[in-house]
């Protein structure tokens, strides 16, 4: 009977994704069938922590970060969990051999978002590495699938893709995260310091870790080089808007992608992909 209770389980995982994020629903339903279950596990997972730091406030956000991960452990361990998020978490961490060293520096990153600080260079590569670099290394273990060869050939490039990914993130956020968190993630940033100097070498920055990233999703296994395609497309037109906006709109509105367009980079994504251009 448990078969039924961890179906309902990665229900509740893809339930999450599809509410919080439309453009990495896009992304996994571009995946092959054989890996979707896991990425939505790890996903909700994901969120649900994410959630805790940042949208929780009023409650003891520590006590219920340090809870979710006490409950993280032990639902490894003990292979099942009544928190289906949980549930469907362990199961791809334990079928795919998913290092527990990936979740210790996530939740490291997690509780750094607890704290006010302002970053220098290495809190902030301690932050990318935790809040999205090894969220990319657990996905490369669904898909490669035991090759530990390939995981290896191809983790720098998963490392530079979930930094990219986070870096426009970001960008993308100022705003929000200033007005409503009272974050600035980039080393060194206040209001004073931002000036379009300094938004050029981020940007410089970015464009490098798209560039690495690029690199290695020609080399993926077949069944994540297409929805791992169409998110870095999809996240590489949103850099592109970010860089042609003026650091003075990054404050003052949320820019975004439109529907139509994500719809355009579904099917140019195959398009490319069978033609062997990797281009954007």
């Amino acid at each position: 009977m448990k078969a039924l209770f961890d179906q309902i389980s990665i229900k509740c995982s893809q339930m999450v994704t599809n509410e919080y994020s439309t453009s990495f629903s896009l992304g996994i339903r571009m995946l092959d069938k054989s890996v979707r279950k896991p990425i939505y596990a790890i996903y909700g997972f994901v969120r649900f922590a994410d959630e805790i730091v940042d949208s929780f406030e009023g409650y003891d956000q520590a006590n219920l970060i340090a809870d979710f991960k006490a409950q993280t452990y032990t639902a490894i361990t003990q292979k099942i969990s009544l928190n289906p998020i949980l549930n469907s978490f362990q199961h791809a961490v334990n079928h795919y051999n998913i290092d527990h060293w990936l979740i210790d520096s996530f939740f490291d990153s997690m509780e750094m978002d607890l704290k006010e600080q302002t970053y220098d260079q290495d809190t902030f590569e301690k932050y990318i590495l935790g809040s999205a670099q090894v969220v990319g290394l657990m996905c490369l273990r669904v898909f490669c699938n035991g090759d530990a060869k390939k995981y290896d050939e191809l983790k720098d490039g998963a490392m530079s893709l979930g930094s990219a990914f986070q870096k426009v993130n970001f960008l993308r956020d100022l705003k929000a995260d200033k007005d409503n968190l009272g974050r600035l993630y980039f080393p060194g940033m206040n209001l004073s310091s931002w000036t379009p100097a300094l938004k050029t070498e981020i940007e410089q920055d970015i464009a490098k870790d798209f560039k690495h990233a690029l690199e290695a999703i020609n080399r993926l296994p077949a069944n994540a080089k297409y929805g791992v395609y169409t998110a870095y497309r999809y996240y590489f037109k949103l850099f592109k808007k970010l860089e042609n906006a003026s650091f003075e709109d990054l404050f003052e509105k949320r820019l975004r992608v439109p529907n139509h367009t994500k719809l355009r980079l579904l099917f140019t994504s195959k398009a490319r992909l069978a033609l062997g251009a990797y281009f954007l």
